[in-house]
């Protein structure tokens, strides 16, 4: 007997490499069964998805972050929408014709709809036709082109009746122009012209290929009757203004200086709705594009902070600088003063096949009549100022807040001089808008 216990102990000493891994696995699988069923209890009181949100984050972030793109928000997925469009991933014809119906598939139509949402406002390495913003968001009508010179002559007028010293001992330094608050329209829309669906296209959008608007979305009675203005008073936060591509400089620049660029853009904004108008609001500085493909993701769960930390906000902005080929400048003459032009920018979470089911907005309406207000608002005080809205299909995290703006400032080509001119103007319509005192109301 002693002999057989020795051969026993002798038989699984020189095993005994083995045996700890058999005994390391058996805890492993006792660990996972008991996480299992701790996931399991959880689910049911909370009836949150646990393992799929692990999994997500352990597994399919790191490792597989194209498909996790695909379910950017979306929470309600099938078995075989999951694994289907896994699947499909890498081959995004297949995947457009799953999602969007078989038929009439080409190759510009999903390689444009597939590009990131970061790159939009990237024109380079692109065929002319292919650039996001071309002459359509460009075009200023004649009436808005007359209504602009003639405000501007009124300006050289007043300037002129002011007169100057008759005679002048020693040369002054040249003064800066400040910045005067239109309070008189310089043009009126005439609303019954823009009954239809095509003049109201025509008269103030540019569609990106990728997309259509359609009438139910776009009507200017209902665009201007919702109510946009801001309710809550300035003891608490009003107003969040962020760049979800907060690296964008424009020509004068100083590289690394908060000071300047879209987040220098973006603090003159704030001080101007600040002290000028009266508004509470945050500025949010945070760097979310130093992978700029996917800046709108890492931007999403951070003004989603903001919001729940100061559910007083009531208007959020996301402000941008354009990227435009170099002989292209957005620039106009406003008061005397160099002013670079603007853009309202919407996405309408569809294509031409149709709503993108995983980019829900209930917000769209509003944020569609947000802009188109905006943007009535600069035609009639400050016409030329403001591009036409563009309008593209996907959401850019305008989902968040009914009152969320994405403004295109300007160009990579202009000054800082331009951009702090344009801010004027912007934040005196951002007040009109957001007081109520714009659009006009019986």
């Amino acid at each position: 007997m002693k002999s057989r216990f020795r051969c026993i102990y002798l038989n699984m000493y020189k095993n005994r490499g083995r045996l700890k891994i058999l005994l390391i696995a058996l805890v492993i699988v006792s660990l996972g069964f008991g996480c299992a069923e701790l996931f399991r209890e959880r689910e049911k009181k909370a009836g949150l998805p646990v393992l799929r949100e692990l999994l997500e984050e352990w597994m399919m972030e790191p490792y597989l972050p194209g498909i996790c793109r695909l379910y950017e928000g979306n929470r309600e997925l099938t078995e075989e929408s999951f694994f289907v469009k896994g699947l499909l991933s890498q081959y995004p014809g297949l995947l457009f014709a799953w999602e969007n119906g078989r038929e009439g598939v080409t190759e510009s139509d999903y390689t444009r709809l597939l590009l990131p949402e970061g790159s939009d406002e990237d024109y380079k390495g692109l065929p002319e036709e292919a650039l996001e913003y071309g002459d359509d968001a460009m075009h200023l009508e004649k009436n808005l082109e007359s209504a602009l010179l003639k405000e501007n002559e009124s300006y050289l007028s007043a300037e002129q009746e002011e007169g100057e010293p008759e005679e002048e001992t020693e040369p002054e330094l040249e003064k800066e122009q400040s910045f005067i608050q239109v309070e008189e329209k310089s043009y009126r829309y005439q609303w019954e012209e823009l009954s239809s669906y095509e003049a109201l296209i025509k008269a103030f959008y540019a569609v990106d290929s990728t997309t259509v608007a359609g009438e139910e979305l776009l009507q200017a009675g209902a665009l201007l009757e919702k109510d946009m203005r801001i309710h809550g008073n300035a003891e608490e936060p009003q107003i969040l203004i962020y760049h979800t591509h907060s690296k964008e400089a424009f020509a004068d620049s100083v590289p690394g200086d908060e000071n300047s660029g879209i987040l220098g853009a973006g603090e003159y904004l704030a001080d101007l709705l600040r002290e000028r108008y009266g508004y509470n609001v945050i500025h949010d500085t945070g760097c979310y594009d130093e992978d700029r493909a996917y800046a709108y993701n890492n931007s999403l769960p951070a003004v989603e902070a903001i919001l729940k930390e100061y559910p007083s906000v009531e208007a959020v902005i996301d402000l941008h600088r354009d990227e435009m080929p170099e002989d292209r400048r957005l620039v106009t003459e406003l008061q005397g003063r160099p002013t670079a032009q603007f853009m309202f920018f919407n996405g309408l979470c569809r294509t031409k096949k149709g709503a993108i089911e995983q980019l829900e907005n209930p917000y769209l309406a509003d944020n569609l009549a947000l802009s188109f207000q905006m943007q009535t608002a600069c035609n009639e005080y400050y016409p030329g100022i403001a591009r036409r809205i563009y309008l593209k299909a996907y959401r850019y995290n305008m989902h968040l807040c009914p009152k969320s703006l994405l403004i295109e400032l300007g160009a990579q080509n202009n000054t800082e001089e331009e951009i702090h001119n344009a801010c004027d103007p912007l934040a005196h319509v951002l007040d009109l808008v957001f007081s109520g005192r714009e659009p006009e109301r019986d």
